[in-house]
């Protein structure tokens, strides 16, 4: 399936919100439209908390021109990560791209903070970019030395360098 970013810039309607997936759309592979979604609820429930009254709509207004803007972390985190992860997983004949596509599946595997951090990230638990950063180069790095050992070859060295690029290129230019 082709992914496509489509960002969004807010446009205040008086009466309307858009949430998830309504807003922004990521590609479906993690799922995040539904977690961005609900995340955007729990967003939207305690900017409005402190409102006495609905329909009182300049003070409504008000409150939710920062609605965009608390909502981005994590919106953005599992968008990155959907973006990234479809550049990984999608068919190529690439080689280096399939050892990191089978490196993910192993590094997740180690169990413990390899797939709890990972997943944290999946689920909207951890909306940290940088954390997203460590884990995917983490990947990474993993791959490189399952290429490297236990006897490094110039083809296997090769092909863990352009695993690095590729990295690079997934992580940076997304």
């Amino acid at each position: 399936m082709p992914n496509r970013s489509m960002p969004a810039s807010p446009y205040p309607t008086p009466g309307a919100l858009l949430m998830g997936d309504a807003f922004n759309m990521r590609h479906p592979l993690t799922g995040g439209g539904m977690t961005v979604a609900l995340s955007d609820i729990v967003v939207l429930r305690d900017l409005l908390k402190p409102l006495r009254d609905l329909n009182d709509a300049p003070t409504l207004c008000k409150y939710l021109e920062s609605f965009y803007t608390l909502r981005k972390p994590v919106a953005s985190t599992i968008n990155t990560l959907a973006g990234a992860l479809y550049k990984v997983f999608c068919a190529s004949p690439d080689q280096a791209r399939k050892e990191m596509r089978q490196a993910c599946f192993d590094y997740l595997s180690l169990g413990g903070v390899f797939s709890t951090g990972p997943i944290s990230l999946l689920s909207g638990l951890n909306p940290r970019p940088l954390s997203l950063v460590l884990h995917f180069f983490a990947v990474a790095i993993y791959g490189v030395g399952r290429l490297l050992l236990p006897f490094p070859s110039p083809k296997r060295i090769w092909i863990g360098a352009r695993l690095i690029s590729v990295w690079f290129m997934i992580i940076f230019v997304y």
